[in-house]
């Protein structure tokens, strides 16, 4: 499980930039202002959820 509150979508799976700026959900698709990669918010989040759970998943191991 990944909270609710986790930023998945506004954080750049390239290099990390989180944007401090909640994003409208509207927003399909933005550019990562640090790295230039740019990013379906959908697909962003997924890679995000999967880093995450699996650095969790690694620290109870």
């Amino acid at each position: 499980k990944v909270d609710t509150f986790y930023p998945s979508s506004q954080t750049c799976h390239v290099c990390g930039y989180r944007s401090g700026i909640t994003k409208n959900l509207g927003v399909r698709e933005w550019g990562c202002p640090q790295c230039g990669a740019h990013h379906d918010r959908d697909t962003n989040a997924a890679k995000n959820i999967l880093r995450h759970t699996l650095e969790e998943k690694t620290k109870t191991a």
